[in-house]
């Protein structure tokens, strides 16, 4: 097996020493040179933050609250240290949102993701995802000029000039949407164009069904998927192995219960929660909104950071009742309201085409006291009438929501 680095294969608690000794620097560096960690953590002492129960007790940094934050504090809200004079690239992403790059070469620590993906010093990668406005492109072009790669500016569209150029210049491997990897492989096939030359491809922005990844590996590329935000950069990446996503080593990852900041049992479902130790733009308990789960165990490529399932859905997931928003935070207000429930699950439906709710509750034993009482409190706080429904402890699914619309329209 290869190896980026000795980073990937460290014994874990040297890893974990590792973050937590970087991790007070970066709170403080953070709340030292960015107006809204400054507020943020007000009252917080920096060098206290050296576990991850003090990193939990941290207040969350929501990526739906950027543009609400770039609003009030532009061009980006806040949360860059190096000013925007100093940029390398600014980007927009939908909202819009903008974002920046530094000057690192690979501020996105995709270099590691590729090498895991099969690419190597001196390979030509066809980038086929796009130049234009958002960040994806150059977060892929900084991975491949760090390892010694070549690029090929496809972008997307333009079917036949991507599959001509492919066909021209022989790139070894193809980064992009794995969707529009398939549309190209298939053009080829449809007008006899030998795109033979690709047998790798790293792929993020969508995912990866069983089927797609088959077909490719029929035609003779191997497809790895990475997990990748625009604010982050990679977050963690497949391997050979092919059973979960590695997480990347330079970031702290938590899983916490949608609408709280407060990690969950391993193995539970929640939402992404990351703190990165990047310079320019610290990010501290930055909540993706994404919904995954750390895997048991160590993965069989003999990386020994801690692993991802993949994308599991949206934690945000709010949603209007009857003409008022009702939101994963006030769910779990609910539950600090009445600690004897073990879980809560906010159902919608509309039969007869009509909104009705009901929370459901894990508990050991419910009760009509405790039925009028939860009862109480979800119309107290959602401003809604909704009804209560009890269930044994592991009755509800481990998937992360919290409100969950089941509404037929």
């Amino acid at each position: 097996m290869s190896f980026y680095d000795p980073l990937e294969t460290r014994d874990p608690a040297e890893r974990e020493d590792d973050l937590m000794d970087k991790l007070a620097r970066q709170v403080a560096h953070a709340k030292e040179t960015t107006s809204h960690y400054f507020h943020l953590l007000a009252g917080i002492n920096p060098f206290e933050v050296v576990t991850r129960d003090a990193l939990a007790r941290l207040p969350l940094t929501r990526k739906r609250e950027l543009m609400e934050l770039q609003k009030k504090s532009p061009p980006f809200g806040g949360l860059n240290s190096l000013p925007r004079r100093n940029a390398s690239r600014v980007f927009a992403s939908p909202g819009p949102i903008y974002e920046m790059q530094g000057k690192d070469l690979d501020p996105w620590r995709m270099a590691r993701v590729l090498y895991a993906a099969g690419f190597r010093n001196g390979d030509l990668i066809h980038n086929c995802f796009s130049y234009h406005l958002t960040p994806g492109a150059f977060i892929f072009e900084g991975g491949a000029r760090k390892l010694g790669c070549s690029v090929f500016p496809g972008g997307t569209g333009q079917t036949e000039q991507q599959v001509q150029a492919i066909a021209d210049l022989r790139p070894e491997g193809y980064v992009g949407t794995p969707s529009f990897l398939r549309i190209i492989v298939e053009k080829a096939e449809e007008i006899g164009a030998d795109v033979s030359s690709l047998s790798k491809a790293c792929v993020s922005g969508e995912a990866l069904p069983g089927v797609t990844r088959e077909w490719l590996r029929e035609r003779g590329i191997t497809v790895r998927q990475c997990y990748a935000t625009a604010d982050i950069g990679a977050i963690a990446y497949e391997t050979e192995a092919e059973e979960g996503l590695v997480v990347e080593e330079e970031l702290l990852v938590e899983i916490v219960r949608p609408g709280t900041g407060d990690p969950v049992d391993p193995g539970e479902v929640g939402e992404v929660v990351v703190t990165t130790f990047s310079p320019d733009y610290p990010l501290i308990r930055f909540a993706t909104g994404d919904l995954s789960a750390f895997m048991p165990g160590r993965s069989p490529c003999g990386r020994s950071n801690v692993r991802l399932k993949g994308w599991m859905g949206r934690a945000d997931q709010t949603t209007k009742i009857k003409g008022m928003f009702v939101h994963p935070e006030q769910v779990a207000d609910l539950a600090r309201r009445h600690p004897e429930i073990h879980c809560m699950r906010l159902v919608v439906d509309n039969p007869g085409g009509q909104d009705r709710m009901v929370l459901h509750c894990e508990i050991e034993a419910g009760s009509e006291a405790l039925d009028k009482a939860v009862a109480s409190s979800l119309r107290e706080v959602t401003k809604l009438r909704g009804d209560v429904a009890f269930c044994a402890p592991g009755g509800l699914a481990n998937d992360g929501k919290v409100i969950e619309d089941r509404r037929v329209y």
